[in-house]
């Protein structure tokens, strides 16, 4: 399951962080604390919740899922 996990956060490191000028300005942008977008970019193996995904597709303008 931890693959999973790597897969994602490296995703939305590579995709969506490393855009922005810093992890706070991200954090502010999608409604996330910033220490969380540190624990993203550093931490492969962070498992991140739900709740915390779904945050950073409104603030992408991504559909997360159908029934939300």
């Amino acid at each position: 399951m931890s693959s999973i996990n790597k897969e994602i956060c490296d995703y939305i490191n590579k995709t969506w962080i490393t855009r922005e000028k810093s992890f706070r300005s991200f954090a502010l942008d999608h409604d996330i604390d910033e220490k969380v977008v540190r624990k993203i970019s550093a931490n492969k193996n962070y498992r991140i919740p739900v709740e915390t995904l779904k945050r950073i597709c409104d603030g992408e303008e991504i559909g997360f899922c159908r029934i939300c």
